[in-house]
């Protein structure tokens, strides 16, 4: 086994691990979730078709699925997804459809320009190269297309993240990747790789993490 720092698109054995514990947990601060939601749906048409990546066990593609034509959710972690399929089943949701897999350059579900929303909920912190992502992200949406993103920016805070984050991931707790970055860069990033009209809603959410919304110009 290497002893590199595995990447988050090549190591799923946290996310598998954890994935009952996960989809046993509630959500935090439902309010907040609920807020998020109605953000989401209102760029939403019947007519879309959305990409939730890095869905975990399906709760937001799920709660989409009402709003779009067919949302579709992606996670590297096949124990999530087993999960969210089952739930898919068990509410009876029939426009859905959950991969397994990393979001990268093999990822050819879709073509350039044929998603009309892509969410990226507490994801880009967790990748090596963000930018890269943005990048696909960016080329996936069709023109006018938007992306939202819950991203949490450790840059912005004042504790030592770095040492407690070490000692959580000895501990089994935390994914081996997590990067540090603020607000500032997460937004020049979305701009570098070509969104526009950003906007951070206030949705009640705690400082460090970032709501994002942006589109993809006409």
């Amino acid at each position: 086994m290497t002893t590199e720092k595995p990447d988050l698109n090549t190591n799923p054995d946290f996310w598998n691990n954890h994935a009952e514990k996960f989809a046993k947990k509630p959500i935090a601060n439902p309010q907040v979730f609920e807020r998020k939601i109605r953000i989401t749906t209102s760029r939403m048409t019947s007519r879309d078709v959305i990409l939730d990546i890095g869905c975990g066990t399906g709760s937001l593609a799920l709660r989409l699925a009402s709003h779009a034509a067919h949302v579709h959710g992606l996670d590297l972690s096949s124990e999530m997804i087993r999960i969210a399929r089952d739930k898919a089943s068990d509410q009876q949701v029939d426009n859905v459809t959950f991969h397994v897999g990393p979001f990268d350059e093999n990822f050819t579900a879709f073509e350039d320009g044929s998603l009309d929303g892509i969410c990226a909920n507490y994801l880009l912190h967790l990748l090596e190269d963000r930018s890269a992502a943005l990048e696909r992200i960016h080329r996936l949406l069709r023109p006018g297309g938007f992306v939202v993103s819950s991203t949490v920016c450790l840059g912005d805070g004042w504790l030592p993240y770095g040492p407690l984050l070490w000692l959580i991931r000895k501990l089994g707790k935390a994914p081996s990747v997590v990067q540090h970055f603020s607000k500032r860069t997460l937004e020049a990033e979305m701009r570098h790789a070509g969104f526009v009209d950003l906007a951070c809603p206030d949705v009640g959410d705690t400082a460090r993490n970032v709501f994002v919304v942006a589109a993809k110009p006409e």
